[in-house]
Protein backbone atom coordinates (compact mmCIF):
# COMPACT_ATOMS: atom_id res chain seq x y z
CA UNK A 1 0.00 0.00 0.00
CA UNK A 2 0.98 3.36 -0.74
CA UNK A 3 -0.22 7.00 -0.66
CA UNK A 4 -1.10 8.49 -3.68
CA UNK A 5 -2.65 11.98 -4.27
CA UNK A 6 -5.54 12.88 -7.39
CA UNK A 7 -6.56 15.63 -8.89
CA UNK A 8 -10.23 16.65 -8.07
CA UNK A 9 -12.99 19.15 -9.56
CA UNK A 10 -10.50 22.14 -10.18
CA UNK A 11 -7.12 20.33 -9.40
CA UNK A 12 -8.09 20.32 -5.48
CA UNK A 13 -5.86 17.84 -4.30
CA UNK A 14 -7.33 14.35 -2.60
CA UNK A 15 -5.57 11.97 -0.77
CA UNK A 16 -5.88 8.35 -1.16
CA UNK A 17 -4.30 5.21 -0.35
CA UNK A 18 -3.24 2.88 -2.77
CA UNK A 19 -3.43 -0.59 -3.32
CA UNK A 20 -2.02 -2.33 -6.73
CA UNK A 21 -3.14 -5.53 -8.15
CA UNK A 22 -3.81 -7.71 -11.33
CA UNK A 23 -7.38 -8.40 -10.86
CA UNK A 24 -10.05 -6.51 -12.32
CA UNK A 25 -12.60 -4.71 -11.86
CA UNK A 26 -10.55 -2.33 -9.35
CA UNK A 27 -12.08 -0.64 -6.86
CA UNK A 28 -12.85 3.15 -5.67
CA UNK A 29 -14.08 3.29 -1.65
CA UNK A 30 -15.26 6.78 -1.12
CA UNK A 31 -16.22 7.25 2.70
CA UNK A 32 -19.13 9.36 4.33
CA UNK A 33 -18.84 12.88 5.27
CA UNK A 34 -17.02 13.35 8.41
CA UNK A 35 -15.05 10.30 8.15
CA UNK A 36 -11.36 9.95 6.67
CA UNK A 37 -10.21 7.00 4.28
CA UNK A 38 -9.36 5.13 7.35
CA UNK A 39 -12.84 4.23 7.81
CA UNK A 40 -12.27 1.78 4.88
CA UNK A 41 -9.19 0.22 6.30
CA UNK A 42 -9.90 -3.36 6.61
CA UNK A 43 -12.28 -3.47 3.81
CA UNK A 44 -9.96 -2.27 1.54
CA UNK A 45 -6.84 -4.36 2.63
CA UNK A 46 -8.91 -7.01 2.47
CA UNK A 47 -9.93 -6.36 -0.86
CA UNK A 48 -6.46 -5.93 -2.20
CA UNK A 49 -5.31 -9.11 -0.29
CA UNK A 50 -7.67 -10.93 -3.57
CA UNK A 51 -5.59 -9.40 -5.65
CA UNK A 52 -7.95 -6.61 -6.42
CA UNK A 53 -6.28 -3.06 -7.28
CA UNK A 54 -7.80 -0.76 -4.46
CA UNK A 55 -8.15 3.13 -4.09
CA UNK A 56 -9.26 4.16 -0.77
CA UNK A 57 -10.27 8.19 -0.85
CA UNK A 58 -10.53 11.13 1.30
CA UNK A 59 -12.95 13.06 0.00
CA UNK A 60 -12.75 16.87 -0.04
CA UNK A 61 -12.19 18.58 2.83
CA UNK A 62 -11.55 15.41 5.19
CA UNK A 63 -8.50 13.70 5.94
CA UNK A 64 -5.22 14.57 3.69
CA UNK A 65 -7.14 15.87 1.45
CA UNK A 66 -7.12 19.56 0.52
CA UNK A 67 -10.04 21.55 2.18
CA UNK A 68 -12.08 23.53 -0.36
CA UNK A 69 -10.69 27.00 -0.44
CA UNK A 70 -14.48 28.55 -1.90
CA UNK A 71 -16.01 26.56 0.62
CA UNK A 72 -17.57 24.77 -2.04
CA UNK A 73 -19.15 21.70 -0.65
CA UNK A 74 -21.79 20.71 -2.72
CA UNK A 75 -22.88 17.79 -4.18
CA UNK A 76 -22.13 18.08 -7.34
CA UNK A 77 -18.05 19.01 -5.95
CA UNK A 78 -18.20 15.40 -4.90
CA UNK A 79 -19.54 14.04 -8.19
CA UNK A 80 -17.27 15.97 -10.03
CA UNK A 81 -14.05 15.07 -7.98
CA UNK A 82 -15.20 11.49 -7.89
CA UNK A 83 -15.69 11.48 -11.68
CA UNK A 84 -11.66 13.42 -11.99
CA UNK A 85 -10.44 10.21 -9.76
CA UNK A 86 -12.33 7.78 -11.78
CA UNK A 87 -10.94 8.55 -15.31
CA UNK A 88 -7.69 8.21 -14.10
CA UNK A 89 -7.58 4.25 -13.25
CA UNK A 90 -7.19 1.62 -15.52
CA UNK A 91 -10.64 1.29 -16.48
CA UNK A 92 -14.01 1.77 -15.00
CA UNK A 93 -13.93 0.84 -10.89
CA UNK A 94 -16.43 -0.65 -8.77
CA UNK A 95 -17.72 2.54 -6.80
CA UNK A 96 -18.26 1.33 -2.96
CA UNK A 97 -19.64 4.65 -1.16
CA UNK A 98 -21.13 5.00 2.48
CA UNK A 99 -23.20 8.10 3.09
CA UNK A 100 -22.82 10.95 0.76
CA UNK A 101 -19.64 9.07 -0.73
CA UNK A 102 -22.81 7.00 -1.73
CA UNK A 103 -24.57 9.35 -2.74
CA UNK A 104 -22.17 10.74 -5.17
CA UNK A 105 -21.27 7.47 -6.43
CA UNK A 106 -24.80 6.69 -7.32
CA UNK A 107 -25.29 10.51 -8.55
CA UNK A 108 -22.09 10.37 -11.07
CA UNK A 109 -23.21 6.81 -12.57
CA UNK A 110 -26.85 8.04 -12.93
CA UNK A 111 -25.81 11.03 -14.80
CA UNK A 112 -22.95 10.13 -16.49
CA UNK A 113 -22.93 9.22 -20.11
CA UNK A 114 -19.42 7.81 -19.69
CA UNK A 115 -18.59 4.44 -18.59
CA UNK A 116 -17.15 5.84 -14.65
CA UNK A 117 -17.64 3.06 -13.56
CA UNK A 118 -18.32 -0.68 -13.40
CA UNK A 119 -20.58 -1.07 -11.46
CA UNK A 120 -21.58 0.39 -7.76
CA UNK A 121 -22.07 -0.75 -4.16
CA UNK A 122 -24.02 2.28 -1.77
CA UNK A 123 -23.25 1.61 2.20
CA UNK A 124 -26.54 2.73 3.76
CA UNK A 125 -28.17 5.77 1.40
CA UNK A 126 -31.15 6.00 -1.04
CA UNK A 127 -32.88 8.52 -2.04
CA UNK A 128 -36.00 8.15 0.45
CA UNK A 129 -33.68 8.37 3.65
CA UNK A 130 -35.28 9.20 6.72
CA UNK A 131 -35.38 13.37 7.75
CA UNK A 132 -35.05 12.27 11.42
CA UNK A 133 -32.08 10.05 10.63
CA UNK A 134 -29.97 12.96 8.80
CA UNK A 135 -31.07 15.23 11.58
CA UNK A 136 -29.11 12.83 13.95
CA UNK A 137 -26.45 12.63 11.89
CA UNK A 138 -26.28 16.49 11.69
CA UNK A 139 -26.43 16.81 15.25
CA UNK A 140 -23.54 14.48 15.74
CA UNK A 141 -21.58 16.36 13.78
CA UNK A 142 -22.85 19.73 15.44
CA UNK A 143 -21.91 18.44 18.87
CA UNK A 144 -18.09 18.42 17.83
CA UNK A 145 -17.62 21.79 16.58
CA UNK A 146 -16.13 23.24 19.13
CA UNK A 147 -13.81 19.92 19.67
CA UNK A 148 -12.21 17.72 22.86
CA UNK A 149 -10.37 18.15 25.23
CA UNK A 150 -8.93 14.84 25.30
CA UNK A 151 -9.08 11.77 22.65
CA UNK A 152 -11.64 10.31 25.04
CA UNK A 153 -14.29 12.35 24.88
CA UNK A 154 -14.06 12.20 21.36
CA UNK A 155 -14.54 8.36 21.85
CA UNK A 156 -17.55 9.02 24.45
CA UNK A 157 -19.37 11.48 21.83
CA UNK A 158 -19.33 8.66 19.31
CA UNK A 159 -20.22 6.08 21.86
CA UNK A 160 -23.38 8.23 22.94
CA UNK A 161 -23.91 8.37 19.24
CA UNK A 162 -23.28 4.56 18.30
CA UNK A 163 -24.33 2.90 21.56
CA UNK A 164 -24.28 -0.33 19.30
CA UNK A 165 -20.56 0.12 18.27
CA UNK A 166 -17.97 -2.41 19.98
CA UNK A 167 -15.87 0.20 22.07
CA UNK A 168 -12.08 0.34 20.91
CA UNK A 169 -9.03 1.87 22.03
CA UNK A 170 -9.14 5.72 22.23
CA UNK A 171 -6.12 5.72 20.01
CA UNK A 172 -7.95 4.17 17.08
CA UNK A 173 -9.62 7.26 16.72
CA UNK A 174 -6.54 9.25 16.74
CA UNK A 175 -6.71 9.31 12.33
CA UNK A 176 -9.98 10.52 12.56
CA UNK A 177 -9.06 13.73 14.55
CA UNK A 178 -6.50 16.83 14.39
CA UNK A 179 -4.40 18.51 16.89
CA UNK A 180 -5.73 22.18 16.38
CA UNK A 181 -3.71 25.36 17.46
CA UNK A 182 -5.21 25.50 20.92
CA UNK A 183 -4.27 21.86 21.96
CA UNK A 184 -7.91 20.56 20.88
CA UNK A 185 -8.77 17.53 19.10
CA UNK A 186 -10.80 18.13 15.79
CA UNK A 187 -12.59 16.37 13.58
CA UNK A 188 -10.38 16.15 10.61
CA UNK A 189 -13.11 17.44 8.35
CA UNK A 190 -13.75 21.29 7.61
CA UNK A 191 -16.65 22.45 9.33
CA UNK A 192 -17.39 24.38 6.12
CA UNK A 193 -18.72 20.70 5.42
CA UNK A 194 -21.27 20.18 7.83
CA UNK A 195 -22.32 23.84 7.84
CA UNK A 196 -23.53 23.50 3.67
CA UNK A 197 -25.49 19.89 4.98
CA UNK A 198 -28.87 21.15 4.45
CA UNK A 199 -28.21 23.19 1.86
CA UNK A 200 -27.38 20.08 0.07
CA UNK A 201 -30.99 19.10 1.01
CA UNK A 202 -32.55 21.78 -0.32
CA UNK A 203 -31.31 21.85 -3.42
CA UNK A 204 -32.81 18.95 -4.01
CA UNK A 205 -30.33 16.15 -3.39
CA UNK A 206 -32.54 13.27 -2.63
CA UNK A 207 -35.05 13.67 -5.89
CA UNK A 208 -31.09 13.85 -7.91
CA UNK A 209 -30.92 10.16 -6.52
CA UNK A 210 -33.99 9.03 -7.65
CA UNK A 211 -33.97 10.55 -11.00
CA UNK A 212 -29.81 8.94 -11.20
CA UNK A 213 -31.17 5.47 -9.83
CA UNK A 214 -33.32 5.25 -12.75
CA UNK A 215 -30.70 5.88 -15.38
CA UNK A 216 -28.76 3.10 -13.30
CA UNK A 217 -27.51 0.67 -16.24
CA UNK A 218 -25.29 -1.57 -14.14
CA UNK A 219 -24.76 -4.27 -11.69
CA UNK A 220 -25.62 -1.76 -8.15
CA UNK A 221 -25.18 -3.82 -4.43
CA UNK A 222 -27.35 -1.88 -1.14
CA UNK A 223 -26.00 -2.86 2.21
CA UNK A 224 -27.89 -1.54 4.90
CA UNK A 225 -27.75 -1.47 8.45
CA UNK A 226 -30.88 -3.69 9.78
CA UNK A 227 -31.06 -0.85 12.88
CA UNK A 228 -30.39 2.00 10.38
CA UNK A 229 -32.28 5.05 11.47
CA UNK A 230 -31.57 6.84 7.98
CA UNK A 231 -32.56 4.11 5.71
CA UNK A 232 -35.18 1.65 6.41
CA UNK A 233 -36.38 -1.65 4.34
CA UNK A 234 -39.35 -0.19 2.20
CA UNK A 235 -35.95 2.69 1.60
CA UNK A 236 -34.51 -0.19 0.39
CA UNK A 237 -36.82 -1.72 -1.82
CA UNK A 238 -37.92 1.98 -3.49
CA UNK A 239 -34.31 1.52 -4.61
CA UNK A 240 -34.40 -1.89 -6.32
CA UNK A 241 -37.54 -0.85 -7.63
CA UNK A 242 -35.46 2.26 -9.07
CA UNK A 243 -32.72 0.52 -10.57
CA UNK A 244 -33.63 -2.97 -12.45
CA UNK A 245 -31.75 -5.90 -11.06
CA UNK A 246 -30.20 -4.16 -8.06
CA UNK A 247 -29.42 -6.32 -5.65
CA UNK A 248 -29.88 -5.74 -1.62
CA UNK A 249 -28.38 -6.98 1.79
CA UNK A 250 -29.75 -6.27 4.91
CA UNK A 251 -26.51 -6.98 7.51
CA UNK A 252 -27.86 -7.50 11.35
CA UNK A 253 -26.92 -5.74 14.57
CA UNK A 254 -25.57 -2.91 12.20
CA UNK A 255 -26.72 1.19 11.86
CA UNK A 256 -25.63 3.46 9.39
CA UNK A 257 -22.17 3.20 10.07
CA UNK A 258 -22.93 -0.33 8.76
CA UNK A 259 -18.76 -0.91 7.74
CA UNK A 260 -17.79 0.36 11.02
CA UNK A 261 -20.67 -1.91 13.67
CA UNK A 262 -20.24 -5.52 11.48
CA UNK A 263 -16.98 -4.80 9.53
CA UNK A 264 -16.47 -8.42 8.96
CA UNK A 265 -20.45 -9.08 7.12
CA UNK A 266 -20.10 -5.59 5.20
CA UNK A 267 -16.54 -6.94 3.92
CA UNK A 268 -18.21 -10.60 2.97
CA UNK A 269 -21.33 -8.77 1.44
CA UNK A 270 -18.83 -6.72 -0.86
CA UNK A 271 -16.14 -9.57 -1.46
CA UNK A 272 -19.09 -11.93 -2.67
CA UNK A 273 -20.51 -8.62 -5.21
CA UNK A 274 -16.68 -7.65 -6.69
CA UNK A 275 -15.79 -11.60 -6.91
CA UNK A 276 -19.40 -12.56 -9.24
CA UNK A 277 -18.34 -9.24 -11.36
CA UNK A 278 -14.69 -10.76 -12.04
CA UNK A 279 -16.09 -14.25 -12.66
CA UNK A 280 -18.34 -12.48 -15.60
CA UNK A 281 -15.35 -10.61 -16.98
CA UNK A 282 -12.81 -13.69 -16.50
CA UNK A 283 -15.77 -15.92 -18.52
CA UNK A 284 -16.61 -12.77 -20.93
CA UNK A 285 -20.07 -12.81 -19.87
Amino acid sequence: MHTAHYAGAGGLKLAADVWDGPREPGILFIPGGGQTRNAWRRTAAGMAAKGFGVVSLDLRGHGGSEWAGDGNYSIDAFVDDLRAVAVTLPSPPVLVGASIGGIAALIAVGESTEPTARAVVLADVAPTMSTAGLDRIRSFMTAGTHGFDTVEQAEEAVARYRPQRRRSASGSLHSQLRLGPDNRYYWHWDPAFHAASKQRAAAGMLARMADAARAVRMPALLITGARSDVVSRDAALDLQRLIPGARSVEIANAGHMVVGDENQAFDAAVGRFVEGLAGCAASGA
